[in-house]
């Protein structure tokens, strides 16, 4: 289950597709070579864990292993893991590295003589990222101010709040791409507060913890890049 130099949103991909609650992989960290990156699916969203090379042992977490058979026993008898923001993660099903897979393919009957003028220059590789994320947050009402705890999911460019975690349909799905900022707020008198500036209201919500509002803050920031990121690449041609 050691994945070498899969991507994080390859292992994202992977994992959500074709994984299960408690599905993880080990693989390559992309943010260092002494680095390596746990991967592991909770129900709806793909959790990374860092696990630090020294060069003669393993560290993950408070633990470190002299060998890596010694980190993969402890994978197995002792598979809980606790996060940063109070999420607990059960390692059930290790994903392999090697999947056997169907050998079915069609004949082509037609490739058409359709001409486009396009080159290799424009085709261009252009994929959503899958960063996700889910948990818990406290959500000001938009008449009554009152606070209600609301279950939260981020799915590509969607951030979706429902009644609580069991719920099937969401409350409300807002569209990032019309998000201009999202920020810490200190308006509020609870703690652990941050906004989403929309063109007609912005959504006051706060997380139980500073860490995981900070968590909630750079994911929602880095989705608001990539959506900018794709409008400036198809506003490129344009304007050249």
């Amino acid at each position: 289950w050691y994945h070498y130099n899969l991507t994080r949103h390859a292992a994202e991909a992977l994992l959500l597709s074709n994984g299960q609650d408690g599905s993880y992989l080990l693989r390559k960290s992309n943010e260092r070579e002494d680095l390596y990156s746990l991967s592991v699916r909770g129900k709806d969203s793909v959790k990374h864990f860092h696990v630090e090379y020294t060069g003669t042992s393993f560290k993950f977490g408070f633990n470190e292993f002299c060998s890596l058979k010694e980190l993969v026993m402890h994978f197995a008898n002792q598979p809980l893991i606790g996060s940063e923001t109070g999420t607990l993660i059960v390692l059930k099903h290790p994903y392999p590295h090697q999947v056997e897979e169907p050998s079915i393919y069609e004949s082509v009957r037609v490739h058409t003589a359709m001409q486009t003028g396009r080159t290799e220059n424009d085709l261009v590789p252009n994929a959503p990222s899958l960063g996700t994320k889910e948990g818990y947050l406290i959500k000001q009402g938009k008449i009554v101010k009152n606070w209600k705890t609301r279950w939260f999911t981020l799915h590509r460019n969607e951030l979706k709040y429902f009644k609580d975690q069991t719920a099937t349909e969401p409350i409300r799905a807002l569209d990032l791409t019309e998000c201009s900022a999202v920020q810490f707020d200190y308006s509020q008198e609870r703690v652990n507060c941050f906004c989403l500036v929309f063109p007609l209201r912005t959504y006051y919500l706060c997380a139980k913890t500073g860490i995981e509002a900070d968590e909630w803050i750079k994911i929602l920031r880095w989705k608001l890049s990539q959506i900018r990121k794709q409008v400036e690449q198809r506003s490129a041609p344009l304007n050249s």
